[in-house]
């Protein structure tokens, strides 16, 4: 619980926008379909770290480049086939939404095995799959018991991978720019500056490339000129961790300063025979209402009576601010925060004073 007051709590905020604002924004990284071109996948592993990889789990060179980007301490994928909406040729073990719950969990844990040191997956093609809700369903429900994330490529508009990501409570992120569709070192170059641009405007960005030779060159003349406020990072550190949907969504909740003592939480509901969720199948115990409130002293002296008048008026001081959906990040939460502090009625009296003194 915070214990500044108001004006002061605004204060620190606005001097917190002022650093955020030449604090550096993130860009990840991540280059697909490793396992295959053992030169070009040399090439990406001798770029700096922060550089994230995917690997095809059953490509011919698949654990040996785990090996070695482990040993670099790089962030590794596993680049999971997932069925297209287009015919074209599928490798194997690709993922469809036709197939059963238990056949997903024992692919997904093949290739888990098959690419060492994973830390997340992502989707290789999967227009068909990532589009149908069950199907995904099916991979996060698998996810969830193996502690791996899972990064949307984003190869179909209506994808629903974050949408089952969260009734599963697996960590995701989402591709924001594909930085080498056309094959050609000034394409892929002008597709980084707009990963550069979205980073700039949103805090951060994901983009995905790759081992194509084009790609390759054009990565190792842009990671020397990255320019000063933009942070490569992997791509691990962009993931929205989340807990399984139904969860009650938090408050944040403030304290002024010269408080001796926590003040009354809201009393618990006690429902009645007649409130009571017609749904339940079970019986559910009884809740007991416990009362917050002090027992009244008769041996209160009148100095700690004059304490308690005197510290009622910073019950003006608490607000509560019910954290948005959608996640934030920066700049962006920082104001959010300062503008609901202002907005909060409860604390407008007392901004109001500290002003007029």
């Amino acid at each position: 619980m915070l214990k500044h007051s108001p004006i002061k709590l605004l204060i620190s905020l606005l001097l917190l926008i002022i650093g955020f604002q030449v604090s550096a924004a993130k860009l990840a990284i991540v280059i697909d379909d490793f396992g295959y071109r053992v030169k070009e996948d040399n090439q990406i592993l001798a770029l700096p770290v922060a550089i994230s990889i995917a690997i095809l789990p059953n490509s011919p060179h698949g654990a040996e480049v785990a090996a070695t980007a482990y040993q670099q301490g790089r962030d590794i994928l596993i680049h999971m086939p997932m069925k297209p909406l287009s015919k074209q040729p599928l490798e194997k073990d690709t993922l469809a939404p036709s197939m059963s719950a238990e056949e997903v969990d024992r692919i997904i844990k093949n290739a888990i095995s098959r690419v060492p040191h994973a830390k997340g997956m992502n989707n290789h093609m999967g227009s068909e799959m990532t589009s149908s809700l069950s199907g995904m369903r099916n991979v996060m429900r698998s996810l969830s018991q193996s502690n791996l994330f899972f990064l949307d490529s984003v190869t179909i508009g209506n994808t629903q991978a974050v949408n089952a990501a969260k009734e599963f409570g697996v960590p995701s992120a989402k591709r924001n720019i594909f930085i080498d569709n056309h094959q050609s070192e000034e394409e892929t170059r002008t597709q980084l500056n707009k990963a550069i641009a979205y980073a700039r405007k949103h805090g951060s960005a994901v983009a995905i490339g790759h081992p194509h030779p084009s790609t390759v060159r054009a990565l190792q003349k842009f990671i020397p000129q990255v320019p000063a406020d933009i942070e490569l990072v992997p791509v691990s550190t962009l993931v929205n961790h989340q807990s399984a949907t139904g969860e009650p969504r938090k408050t944040l909740r403030m304290q002024p300063e010269g408080m001796t003592h926590s003040l009354p939480t809201e009393k618990p509901e006690v429902k009645t025979p007649s409130q009571s969720d017609e749904k339940l199948t079970e019986p559910t115990q009884p809740i007991s209402a416990d009362k917050t409130s002090v027992p009244e002293n008769s041996e209160l002296t009148e100095a700690n009576k004059n304490a308690q008048q005197s510290e009622k008026p910073t019950e003006l001081g608490i607000c509560e601010i019910e954290l948005p959906t959608t996640r934030l990040q920066g700049i962006d939460l920082l104001m959010f925060v300062v503008e609901a502090i202002y907005q909060d009625k409860t604390l407008q009296p007392l901004i109001a004073g500290k002003k007029a003194s």
